[in-house]
């Protein structure tokens, strides 16, 4: 079986460093806050380049409470308060639309566009009230979203534009990193993201150091100093173990991002058969590090059974948009036709920095095979 992705291959090829690193934490007896963390701030921090400060970064628990961060910071610094809108795509993984919603902020979903997957930008100032606050883009299955004329709609209605940036790191847009594009990025490290530790974690870029500086201090139940507490916070830490093996990662993951544009530059090529709808790639190949590649057809069930059948894992990302679970009951009877449209047919292939020639050739002969 070819696997969707193995994370042991991916691993092992650090597994050395990894080894050491977990051995610094665990001689230096300290777990919490420690200079781990301080160290893979910094190197986030240069890695995402432009104006970004290793203080303007906040290694958290886990991406949706990177994302949760963000909002209630805005909110404790008077920018939002409880019941504005967000204005978010339709057919994003739920944490995005979970931390708007926890924060008792309103989600305003606005349909993608067919062939990016992203959110239509078009579609976005039709959407805008005098409620509306914020702009969440995500860059999803690591393709860039951002224009000139999404900034312009910002500029023009002073909303600020926050990143879901969890499948994305490592892309750009003219240069520009994803996570500095916007006002704040939130980061995610799941460990099958391209950058992934081993264990949950998440970060969180902001341009403003006010806003960094209160995002710091609710990760740490409120507190800005031992004992003194700001604000009614949270506990989301970032380990010292992950931080360390994220330490070791982050120096390969361009490397890794390379890979995968070069597997998904021969699916793009070779995969023929004319049930399937490849994804679009951006002319800049730098704006998309193929985080998931992902297909279209109308009979994806049957694909996937075929595929599996043939010793290929796939995964649905994914099969039931946000405005139909059972969470969201309320908005059950809405309807968005793009987002249900691709919610029903897509597939994701394998795609892993560490997939083999024949592997690749393999998946592409069964699928033109269909």
């Amino acid at each position: 079986m070819i696997k969707f992705l193995d994370l042991q291959k991916v691993n092992a090829q650090y597994a050395d460093e990894l080894k050491a690193a977990a051995a610094e934490v665990i001689d230096s007896g300290w777990f919490l806050q420690g200079t781990q963390n301080q160290k893979f701030e910094t190197q986030l921090a240069e890695f995402e380049g432009g104006d970004i400060r290793p203080e303007n970064v906040v290694a958290v628990a886990n991406g949706l409470d990177a994302l949760r961060l963000i909002l209630r910071a805005y909110i404790e610094t008077g920018v939002m308060a409880p019941g504005d809108e967000v204005i978010v795509p339709a057919n994003t993984y739920i944490a995005t639309i979970l931390a708007i919603t926890d924060n008792r902020l309103t989600p305003v979903l606005v349909e993608p566009s067919i062939d990016t997957y992203n959110i239509d930008i078009d579609q976005i100032e039709a959407a805008i009230t005098p409620r509306t606050k914020a702009i969440m883009v995500v860059h999803l299955y690591g393709r860039v979203v951002w224009s000139e004329k999404l900034e312009a709609i910002a500029d023009k209605h002073r909303l600020k534009i926050i990143e879901d940036n969890a499948q994305a790191i490592g892309a750009s847009y003219h240069g520009r990193r994803t996570g500095t594009l916007g006002d704040a990025a939130a980061f995610s490290f799941y460990p099958g993201k391209n950058l992934g530790a081993l264990g949950d974690s998440g970060a969180v870029v902001a341009k403003d150091p006010e806003l960094a500086r209160a995002i710091r201090a609710l990760a740490n139940y409120g507190s800005s100093k031992k004992y003194v507490f700001d604000y009614c916070g949270y506990n989301s830490r970032m380990d010292e173990i992950q931080a360390a093996f994220l330490s070791v990662k982050i120096g390969h993951v361009l490397d890794e991002n390379t890979r995968r544009r070069e597997i998904a530059a021969y699916y793009c090529t070779h995969i023929t058969n004319p049930k399937i709808v490849l994804p679009a790639l951006p002319e800049d190949r730098n704006e998309h590090v193929h985080h998931l590649f992902v297909i279209r057809t109308q009979d994806r069930d049957a694909l996937q059974q075929y595929l599996a059948e043939n010793g290929i894992q796939t995964l649905i990302h994914y099969p039931i948009p946000p405005h139909k679970q059972q969470c969201y009951q309320s908005w059950n009877d809405r309807s968005y036709p793009i987002t249900e449209q691709i919610h029903r047919e897509v597939l994701t292939l394998p795609m892993s920095p560490v997939m083999s020639e024949d592997e690749v050739l393999h998946v592409v002969d069964m699928i033109n095979r269909y």
